[in-house]
């Protein structure tokens, strides 16, 4: 592999022998200014610029530093390839019902099978290419990688004979602002030779790969003029190559020749690269951290987090959160406030636009609670999508009720604000918008109950709508002062669930037949096995995992099916027969799972029983595996076959059989008792404050029902 010393000096070489070959020894005026050759000091003199242009590419754009970064890093070495959304517009969407549709449907804004290419191949067929995307989607890094791939000449990825020139559009803040100027200007400071002429014999001969980056960054009051002078550059100088950046929700469609092309999110496989590749010093590497860091965030509770990671902007926030802790907060609260204000002030300072007249008197403090009012009252609705009349009303109505909002901004401005130069809301379809992550709507809408103390509203409506659960857990962890109250309503409202004697009577069997047990495991986690065995609810084994996770691997589904082939070979069409909730529990495939000779011998070893003689158990079980029915017999034999397994256990057990005969009514509050009380756990674990005396009071409870002191 080539070094980096020789890459730099094969690209000046490269650069100048554009130079030489289309700007001097074309004829014309320079060549006429120095003679009929280009002798040896001239050569000397374009190589001696052409290393300095490398060198000046390679400092001011190869590099990332970014959102506080201790050292800035090669870009070369964290890059991720991009993907680029093929022949799809979210423009095609007719409605705001559509729009909410295809959403749930794929749990994306982005469409689950739509074709992605690479961004360098897509670069190499288009001459006029407009790049689209949010903030920190990765647009300038991709204008800026592509300038170092045609810097290399021939061992870089970039096809066509060109001078890639890298111009930020923000710095067009006036009329006299001129893109054949700031080509100029590049030429100029590495000391080229008569930089005007060059530039314009390079601009003649289609030598050029300019690379506008930022069309949003330009102020509001030059963009006309400066979309014009851009059309007729390129008008007249149409043999070169062109690629501009722009966010989604500023672009109009103003150029004709362009092909507009949308970044994709960051999909597993890109995700997965680009943490290698911010990991990848020799230590890192010793240590696996990369791995380590994939696997983390692979974990159902990071779920959220991982959504964040398909921006590379919030992925390198993400990179430098596990680097520093090698690990990422149990409070994911931190997390997500990090993120918000990554997207509201530092990603918006490195940008510059905090200048803007807009956020004059815009505090971020008043800013996050507008958006906090705007992700309530979406959600509460189950609506991710707001038409634009309506957020502006919104904000008109925020900035009218605050006598403390700044009386000079207007409810129009301020979403053109944060949609375009912000990125946390974003235009969707034409005057359609979202947040940019589900996951900020969910943070912000916690952030609005906590401001306004909606928790017993909170509890009382939403604690079994799965929906909210994540809202939940960002609720505790802002709960600076403690979240005892929390999880105390929550528990009053859970106990209303057990509302029928057969259901209390089944929480009193699980607790006699496991209370004063020698196993050392959490009372609360025992009886919740005993209900995983008596009913096989897969949610009662969610939560004995996470009260006794040793518990928990003990029933471990994957586990407990290969347990289960082994006392019957031929199980496997019966094991994957369809479960409805309101079916009797002793047909179900995870209770068919569950009730193995291995289980039991299991749980003769951990002691959490009582009065269960699993000797006799285990020895009837035996019998059974012998009689265990071939794979060619019915599916009324292989039922008959796990129903006799099934009593074997429940006689066992002592549990009498009307117990485990629910309705389907009773099934469903069961179902959604031990759901409360598991995302009751998980609150816990989300508290940044708890008081050890209420908590052992609320697990001593759980699952006793309505038989408490």
């Amino acid at each position: 592999m080539l070094g980096v010393e020789t890459i730099a000096l094969e690209a000046a070489k490269n650069l100048a022998g554009i130079f030489v070959k289309n700007a001097w020894e074309t004829g014309g005026k320079i060549l006429g200014q120095l003679g009929e050759t280009v002798d040896k000091k001239v050569q000397n003199l374009i190589f001696t610029a052409s290393k300095q242009y490398v060198q000046n590419y390679s400092d001011r754009h190869g590099i990332l530093k970014v959102l506080g970064m201790r050292e800035p890093v090669a870009l070369e070495s964290v890059y991720t390839a991009v993907q680029f959304l093929d022949k799809w517009d979210i423009r095609r969407f007719e409605s705001i019902e559509n729009l909410e549709i295809s959403y749930r449907e794929t749990r994306s804004f982005q469409p689950k099978n739509c074709l992605k290419r690479d961004g360098l191949k897509v670069a190499n067929e288009k001459q006029y290419l407009m790049v689209l995307g949010g903030p920190g989607a990765g647009k300038s890094t991709f204008l800026r990688k592509l300038g170092l791939e045609v810097l290399k000449g021939f061992q870089g990825g970039f096809e066509h004979e060109c001078i890639p020139v890298f111009i930020e559009l923000k710095g067009f803040r006036s009329e006299n602002m001129d893109v054949q100027k700031s080509i100029v200007e590049e030429f100029r400071l590495c000391d080229f030779p008569n930089p005007e002429e060059s530039t314009t014999k390079l601009l003649e001969q289609g030598k050029l790969l300019i690379l506008l980056d930022g069309l949003d960054e330009v102020p509001a009051k030059v963009m006309n003029e400066t979309i014009g002078q851009i059309q007729n550059f390129v008008d007249l100088y149409k043999n070169n190559r062109f690629i501009i950046s722009c966010r989604t929700a500023a672009y109009r469609q103003n150029f004709r020749r362009f092909t507009d092309v949308a970044m994709a999110e960051f999909d597993n496989a890109q995700i997965k690269q680009f943490i290698g590749n911010w990991f990848h010093s020799e230590l890192d590497k010793k240590l696996g951290t990369a791995q380590k860091c994939w696997q983390l965030l692979q974990k159902r509770e990071n779920a959220a987090a991982k959504e964040l990671a398909q921006t590379p902007l919030l992925l390198t926030l993400l990179c430098l959160v596990y680097d520093r802790s090698q690990n990422f907060p149990a409070n994911r609260s931190i997390l997500y406030r990090k993120a918000l204000r990554v997207l509201l002030e530092e990603w918006a300072a490195e940008k510059r636009i905090l200048q803007d007249e807009i956020y004059q008197g815009m505090r971020t403090e008043l800013e996050e609670i507008l958006l906090a009012e705007i992700a309530h009252i979406g959600f509460e609705a189950d609506r991710l999508f707001f038409s634009q009349q309506e957020v502006v009303s919104q904000i008109k109505a925020f900035l009218a009720s605050n006598l403390n909002a700044p009386k000079h901004l207007d409810g129009e401005g301020v979403l053109k604000a944060i949609a375009v130069q912000q990125g946390i809301l974003v235009e969707r379809a034409e005057d359609v918008f979202s947040f940019s992550h589900l996951t900020l709507q969910e943070y912000l809408t916690a952030q609005y109950i906590t401001d306004h103390y909606q928790i017993p509203k909170l509890v009382a409506e939403h604690l079994n709508d799965k929906r909210w659960q994540e809202v939940f857990l960002l609720v505790t962890g802002l709960m600076r002062g403690g979240a005892d109250e929390l999880l105390l309503m929550m528990e009053k409202e859970a106990q209303k669930h057990i509302n029928t004697p057969k259901l209390q009577g089944l929480l009193n069997w699980s607790n006699q037949v496991t209370e004063g047990t020698e196993g050392n495991f959490k009372p609360a986690a025992k009886r919740t096995t005993a209900l995983f065995l008596a009913l096989g609810r897969d949610r009662a084994h969610e939560l004995a995992s996470i009260l006794s996770p040793n518990l928990g691997r003990i029933l471990e589904i994957t586990r407990v099916l290969d347990l289960a082939r082994a006392v019957n070979p031929n199980l496997e069409r019966t094991l994957n027969s369809t479960r409805t909730p309101c079916r009797p529990a002793t047909h179900t495939r995870a209770f068919s799972r569950a009730l193995t000779r291995a289980l039991a011998q299991e749980l003769q070893d951990i002691k959490i029983f009582k009065d269960v003689n699993f000797t006799v158990l285990i020895a009837r079980l035996e019998v059974l595996k012998a009689k265990a029915p071939g794979i060619d017999r019915s599916d009324n034999v292989h039922q008959g076959f796990n129903n006799r397994v099934s009593q074997t256990w429940l006689n066992a057990l002592k549990i009498k059989p009307e117990l485990i005969c629910l309705c389907c009514q009773e099934l469903q509050a069961l179902e959604d008792y031990l759901y409360a009380n598991l995302l009751i756990v998980k609150c816990k674990q989300a508290a940044v404050r708890m008081s050890p005396k209420i908590w052992e009071a609320i697990e001593a409870r759980m699952l006793l029902g309505n038989c408490q002191d």
